[in-house]
């Protein structure tokens, strides 16, 4: 099953609170996602909430006069996770130190150039 973790601003809030939110299968279980959380990040799920969010209409036209038309997007489960006091999730913490990194490096490219 592959679990993919969300990097919004929201995703970040939730962080505070010991949250994490995924983008889980549409047809995995709540215990199924507390398993492979637990296994891939190595901590303690203590509780799992999820939510369907249903996908955008986009418009469509089949040909230059024919009748334009609305079709959807598909449907993304998220999956709240919260974990166990003090347990954390590195793959967020990672992603933030390289942005970091990067942009000290086209900082100090920048001043060198004057």
């Amino acid at each position: 099953m592959l679990i993919r973790p969300i990097r919004t601003e929201k995703a970040y809030r939730e962080e505070t609170k010991r949250g994490y939110m995924f983008i889980v299968p549409a047809n995995a279980s709540k215990q199924a996602i507390a398993k492979q959380v637990s296994e891939q990040y190595n901590v303690t799920v203590v509780s799992v909430r999820v939510q369907i969010r249903k996908g955008k209409a986009t418009k469509y036209s089949r040909g230059k006069h024919a009748y334009p038309g609305t079709t959807y997007r598909q449907d993304k489960k998220i999956a709240f996770v919260t974990l166990k006091d003090g347990d954390k999730i590195k793959i967020f913490d990672e992603e933030s130190t390289d942005a970091e990194a990067e942009k000290t490096d086209k900082q100090s490219d920048k001043g060198g150039d004057k």
